[in-house]
C-alpha cells in the first residue's frame, strides 16, 4: 500500500497536488450531474487519493464514469480541482493496468518520453526502407506518384498487422483485468453483451457530455473525433476492397471511396481543432492539461494532417517531398496504434466497461 507521503509525491509529480487542499465539503459531488444518486463522486475519490489508496481507485467505476465536465472544479471553494485530480487518477489507472507494465510507464511519462515514442517508429521506417530499396524515391513526374512504388503494400501489412495485433492483445488483457477489479464494486445482473449495445449507443451520441455545463463544448470535439476514427476505419476497409476485390487502385481524388476517407479526415480535423482550441484557452473550463493528454492529441493531429498532405502530395508535390511526408505519416500511425492500450485511446475501453458495469449493477436506479 502506498503511504500518504508517497502519494503526495506522485500526485505532485503528475500535476495533481491540489488534491491535498480538499477538506471534504462535498460540493463537487453535489454539483456533478453525472454521478449516480446512490454513489456520488468525486468526493470519495478525492479522499482515497489523499489517503494514498490508489490501488482501490484502479477498480473504481466512478473514476471512468467521470467525463471531466469540471463543474466540480468551477464550484470548488478550495480550488482543489477535482476534475484535474480525476484525470490524473485515470492516467495512473491506465499505467497500473497496462500490459506490459513498462510500456504503460513509458507512455505515462510522455513529457520526457515523447521523442522516443514518436522518433522510434520514424527511425524504424527509415532503416527498413533503406535496407529494402536504399530510400530510393520513385523518379516520376508530379501527379503520377504511386506510394506502393516506394513502400510496398506487403511491407505495410507486415508491420501494421503485428503492431495492431499486439496492441489489441494487450488491451484485451488489461481490459479483462479491469473488468475483474470492477467485481468488487457491486453485484452484476445480466450479461456483458446484453448491456454493451445500449452503452455503445450512449457513447456514439455522447449523451452524457451534454449534461456538462463548464466544459459542455468538449462534447462535440470528442464526438467528431470518435466518428472520424470510425470513418477512417470504413475508408481503410473500402480501400482494401478496391485493391483486392475490385482491382482498382490507386483511387482518384473524386472516387466515392475517397469521399468517405475525406469526410473522415474532415471530422478528425474538426474534432482535433475544437479540443486543441479548448486546451489553448487560458480560461478553459477543461482544467489543466498534462503532457500525457497533450501527447495523445498531438499524435492524432499529426496522423490526420500528414495523412491529408500524403493524399495531396500524390497529385501536387514533388515525389521526394510526398514520400518524406508519407514516412512521417506511417511512423505516426505506428505510434498511435502501438500506444493504444497505454494512452488516452484506452479510455474508450475502460469507460465503456465502467458504463456497462454501471448498468449491470443498476447503480442509476
Amino acid at each position: 500500500m502506498s503511504t500518504t507521503s508517497d502519494t503526495r509525491n506522485e500526485m505532485v509529480q503528475r500535476g495533481a497536488d491540489s488534491v491535498f487542499r480538499c477538506y471534504q465539503c462535498a460540493t463537487c459531488s453535489s454539483v456533478c450531474k453525472l454521478a449516480p444518486e446512490g454513489s456520488p463522486f468525486p468526493r470519495k475519490q478525492m479522499l482515497l487519493a489523499q489517503w494514498g489508496r490508489l490501488e482501490r481507485l484502479a477498480g473504481d467505476p466512478a473514476v471512468w464514469l467521470c467525463h471531466q465536465c469540471n463543474d466540480c472544479t468551477v464550484h470548488c471553494p478550495r480550488d482543489a480541482r477535482p476534475g484535474d485530480v480525476m484525470q490524473v487518477i485515470r492516467a495512473k489507472a491506465v499505467e497500473d493496468l497496462a500490459t506490459p507494465r513498462f510500456l504503460g510507464k513509458l507512455v505515462g511519462r510522455a513529457r520526457l518520453s515523447w521523442p522516443l515514442l514518436l522518433g522510434g517508429p520514424l527511425l524504424f521506417w527509415l532503416l527498413v526502407l533503406y535496407a529494402l530499396n536504399g530510400l530510393a524515391i520513385p523518379q516520376v513526374p508530379v501527379g503520377q506518384l504511386v506510394y506502393d512504388q516506394f513502400v510496398p503494400h506487403w511491407l505495410i501489412y507486415l508491420v501494421f498487422f503485428p503492431v495492431a495485433g499486439a496492441a489489441a492483445l494487450a488491451m484485451l488483457i488489461s481490459g479483462s483485468r479491469f473488468w475483474s477489479k470492477l467485481q468488487g464494486a457491486g453485484e452484476r445482473r445480466g450479461t456483458l453483451l446484453g448491456n454493451l449495445l445500449p452503452v455503445l449507443w450512449e457513447i456514439a451520441t455522447h449523451r452524457r457530455f451534454g449534461k456538462c455545463d463548464a466544459a459542455g463544448g468538449r462534447r462535440w470535439g470528442h464526438f467528431w473525433l470518435l466518428w472520424g476514427f470510425v470513418g477512417a476505419l470504413v475508408a481503410t476497409t473500402l480501400a482494401i476492397v478496391s485493391l483486392y476485390l475490385l482491382n482498382h487502385y490507386p483511387l482518384e481524388l473524386d472516387h466515392p471511396f475517397k469521399w468517405v476517407g475525406n469526410a473522415a479526415a474532415a471530422m478528425l480535423v474538426v474534432g482535433g481543432i475544437l479540443l486543441l482550441g479548448y486546451r489553448l484557452r487560458e480560461d478553459s473550463p477543461l482544467g489543466h492539461s498534462t503532457a500525457y493528454d497533450n501527447f495523445f492529441l498531438a499524435v492524432v493531429l499529426l496522423v490526420v494532417f500528414t495523412g491529408i498532405l500524403t493524399e495531396l502530395g500524390r497529385f501536387y508535390f514533388r515525389p521526394s517531398l510526398a514520400c518524406s511526408i508519407y514516412i512521417v505519416h506511417l511512423g505516426s500511425i505506428v505510434t498511435l496504434f502501438g500506444t493504444f492500450p497505454y494512452s488516452k485511446f484506452a479510455h474508450f475501453v475502460y469507460r465503456t466497461l465502467a458504463m456497462v458495469h454501471e448498468r449491470m449493477t443498476a447503480r442509476t436506479n
